[in-house]
């Protein structure tokens, strides 16, 4: 099973899709607040349908939280900023995966507490900010899934 991160996302769908992404590929999502939404907001359950699940959606209040109640992780964070491209990576089963917000990414600070080696990007077209959140998740977390033979961890 791998771990989804989303560090204060922003926008609704986004995270429903993510959500709907993590059910149907075991993974676990955890949520760093401030969220730009609330969990019950109309736009977030259309897009993760019924996939929504508290027992699969971990809620913390910041990033200090986070690492409090997730101790010795293999934590990457997927940056713009990266210098590693994420097929240069082995992945493991229980990884984490963090993501920042739509609009401004991660975090100076966290990309330095994640360092660089564990700072990840995806390869894209010059002169571009980045691609969509929802889809960036899908490419690693079945990058990921693809390299531990699709085994659902189970």
């Amino acid at each position: 099973m791998f771990n989804i991160v989303l560090f204060e996302p922003e926008i609704p769908p986004n995270t429903g899709n993510i959500i709907r992404l993590c059910s149907n590929s075991n993974a676990k999502l955890h949520l760093i607040e401030p969220l730009g939404f609330d969990l019950n907001e109309k736009t977030l359950r259309r897009a993760g349908l019924d996939y929504i699940d508290d027992r699969t959606i971990n809620v913390y209040k910041n990033f200090d939280d986070f690492l409090t109640k997730n101790k010795r992780i293999n934590l990457y964070g997927i940056s713009t900023k990266g210098k590693v491209y994420y097929h240069e990576v082995t992945f493991k089963g229980n990884d984490f995966f963090m993501f920042g917000p739509e609009t401004r990414g991660l975090p100076e600070t966290i990309r330095e507490d994640i360092g660089l080696s564990k700072l990840l990007r995806i390869p894209m077209a010059q002169n571009n900010r980045s691609i969509n959140l929802a889809n960036t998740v899908s490419i690693i977390l079945f990058e990921a899934w693809r390299q531990n033979d699709f085994n659902f961890g189970e």
